[in-house]
């Protein structure tokens, strides 16, 4: 049944792809991926993919435009090589946040990055937690949007059980993730009110929308990057009288001084997934705990490969 289905990874989350591969009982497919002095990438397919059906796992996190590039050139030589099907997952969609035209003269890159994949020769992306949900309408392929809400939930019902929870939506944008997710967790909702004066973590936090006092407080969001805007939202979740204050973010990016900024905080502990490999002095934080989404991406995979609905993953 699984005979000809290929896994295939790049460079960019290489430890995600080898326990998808566990989960999935299908070993990683021989690939060289190598970058030449004059900093060209060059690729190898080692193994033989004719008439394959093929899974590339392939995030588009840092270094961003090496890892989208590797996807392309993968993609590539895949439908050089006779590959029936090309499938890209991509648990972190690169980009995403530029995905509106909200300036004059500014592109919509991730509506570009969605061109760029499907013209390399992509016939169907997998991806999880997008930014925005319209970015499934800029491809012309199939796009399989999984969500990482289901993990959270049991982790959190697992301990966190005899806690009375809030979950906190950072701002009016992420209202409908965090109410998922309070919904799941059978417990109310709070949201921040906020105001963005500039680039990144310039942000004015104006009020907390909800009863948080003497509650556990659940951030979340669907991408980390600098923490600025997080932390603001949780030094007014501690002001408002929170009794604990937890972040639970689908995507670390985690860039800057973002580590660095959680241990000085009041979040006790950062929740992410491993969309996006912890690196360096990252893996020695005492605040982030990451959860797998190995598991979803292999049950997907394989249900994709034998055309069966993914529905049960939404549960």
């Amino acid at each position: 049944m699984f005979s000809k289905l290929k896994l295939i990874t790049g460079n960019a989350n290489r430890p995600l792809a080898e326990e998808v591969a566990r989960f999935a009982g299908i070993p990683l497919g021989d690939i060289d991926l190598f970058k030449f002095s004059n900093d060209e990438s060059f690729v190898k397919i080692n193994d033989n993919v004719r008439g394959a059906d093929v899974f590339v796992i392939q995030p588009t996190c840092y270094p961003v435009n090496d890892s989208l590039m590797d996807l392309l050139i993968i993609i590539d030589a895949l439908k050089r090589a006779s590959a029936q099907r090309i499938n890209c997952v991509i648990p972190y969609y690169g980009y995403a946040r530029s995905d509106k035209k909200d300036q004059p003269r500014v592109p919509i890159t991730a509506k570009l990055v969605a061109d760029l994949i499907t013209t390399a020769g992509a016939d169907r992306v997998i991806t999880v937690d997008l930014h925005a949900d319209q970015i499934q309408g800029f491809f012309t392929i199939p796009v399989d949007h999984l969500f990482s809400t289901p993990i959270f939930t049991r982790y959190f019902k697992s301990n966190l059980e005899n806690e009375d929870i809030v979950v906190v939506s950072p701002d009016s944008g992420g209202a409908a993730r965090a109410r998922t997710l309070a919904k799941r967790l059978n417990c109310s909702l709070a949201i921040g009110d906020k105001r963005r004066s500039g680039n990144n973590d310039q942000t004015e936090l104006l009020n907390i929308i909800g009863d948080v006092a003497g509650k556990t407080a659940i951030l979340f969001d669907d991408i980390i990057d600098t923490g600025g805007s997080l932390i603001k939202v949780a030094k007014a979740l501690e002001t408002q009288g929170a009794s604990k204050i937890y972040a639970a973010c689908v995507h670390g990016v985690l860039s800057g001084s973002a580590c660095k900024n959680i241990e000085n905080s009041p979040i006790e502990k950062l929740f992410i997934t491993n969309t996006i490999p912890l690196t360096g002095d990252k893996k020695l934080s005492t605040k982030i705990v990451q959860l797998s989404i190995a598991e979803m991406l292999a049950i997907a995979i394989k249900k994709i490969h034998i055309e069966e609905s993914i529905s049960i993953l939404f549960r």
